[in-house]
């Protein structure tokens, strides 16, 4: 069984959009891998920006100063 997990910054990210992801990801393992789409499983972690760190400093700080 396929397990793939898709970490994102929580930021405001629609159903519509991780319901795409989640397509997507299903069919990229099935073509490339041919793996059975009925037992891969596509899970999307949602990470507030103050807990994800890029260069020694927090998403929230980057955009706050314009990264």
């Amino acid at each position: 069984m396929p397990y793939v997990n898709i970490k994102i910054t929580r930021d405001g990210v629609t159903a519509e959009q991780k319901t795409q992801l989640i397509k997507g990801a299903t069919e990229l393992l099935v073509n490339v891998l041919g793996k059975n789409p009925a037992t891969l499983v596509v899970v999307i972690d949602e990470v507030e920006t103050d807990n994800w760190g890029i260069g020694g400093e927090t998403v929230t700080a980057r955009r706050q100063a314009g990264k």
